[in-house]
């Protein structure tokens, strides 16, 4: 029975995959794309366009990322 890869193993694997195949390759593209797409639309709708960096950093120190 063949160990389990490591992560490492895995990204090097998933990385190789994506080299070598155009097509997971766009998938992959197109499935980034469309989380900062989200992300994106998220964030703004929560802390609106007007002052907005304030706003963010704020959220971000109440939650201990900053």
């Amino acid at each position: 029975m063949k160990a389990p890869l490591t992560d490492i193993e895995y990204i090097e694997y998933y990385a190789k995959r994506l080299k070598n195949n155009s097509k997971y390759f766009k998938q992959q593209k197109e499935f980034i794309e469309s989380q900062m797409k989200i992300s994106s639309s998220l964030f703004l709708r929560r802390f609106s366009k007007e002052d907005f960096n304030a706003n963010a950093r704020e959220y971000l120190k109440n939650i201990g990322m900053l």
